[in-house]
């Protein structure tokens, strides 16, 4: 019977000059299901467009994600923050323009009503007149 033995190569395990040494705790945060699979036959066959969305985060380094998640949280925040203030503004605006301009649309029009009212009183007085 044929007994195999695991040989061991001593300058694999050495750091090799000139290369960098790229650490594995720098790619821990990756949580997709996808990246545990090693058989390609479990994969289901049919994926959905948020199934490829969400394996993309496999392809982002964590430190990105941070900051486009960060970047992404503070123009939400700033829109948000945008919108309720605009509004408010917007509100406080109309409602004023209500309160004031209905009531001087009112009294302008019964002036411009006076005006011509006097203007027919003149008018026929002058027609009076000259008979």
């Amino acid at each position: 019977m044929v007994q195999l033995e695991e040989v061991e190569d001593d300058e694999l395990k050495q750091l090799q000059l000139g290369k960098e040494f790229i650490d594995d705790d720098d790619f821990t945060d990756t949580d997709s299901e996808i990246s545990d699979v090693d058989d390609l036959s479990v994969l289901p066959s049919s994926e959905s467009l948020s199934d490829r969305i969400l394996a993309l985060r496999d392809m982002v380094p964590p430190a990105t994600r941070r900051r486009i998640s960060s970047t992404s949280s503070t123009a939400v925040s700033y829109a948000k923050t945008l919108l309720t203030w605009g509004g408010k503004t917007l509100f406080v605006v109309s409602t004023s323009a209500l309160m004031v301009g209905v009531p001087w649309a009112l009294a302008f029009s019964e002036e411009q009503q006076f005006i011509e009212m006097e203007k027919e009183q003149k008018a026929r007085e002058a027609a009076g007149e000259v008979s």
